[in-house]
């Protein structure tokens, strides 16, 4: 094994998990809004759903401004 490959290994390795933590940290921020999605998902199959009327849209939507 030659210094070359030893430099591109490293070089890799570091690349690979400069790619993990983007995806690690980009999922992280969208976790609140999954889970304020699949709490208005439990809702609505329990029933508890305010409905489309309460909520001012033809679909039953609501909307959120982030």
């Amino acid at each position: 094994m030659s210094w070359d490959d030893i430099v591109l290994l490293i070089l890799a390795f570091f690349g690979a998990v400069s790619l993990l933590l983007a995806q690690v940290s980009d999922v992280l921020s969208r976790l609140p809004h999954i889970i304020r999605a699949w709490r208005e998902v439990r809702r609505e199959l329990s029933g508890g759903g305010g409905g489309s009327e309460e909520s001012g849209f033809t679909d039953g939507a609501q909307r959120r401004d982030h």
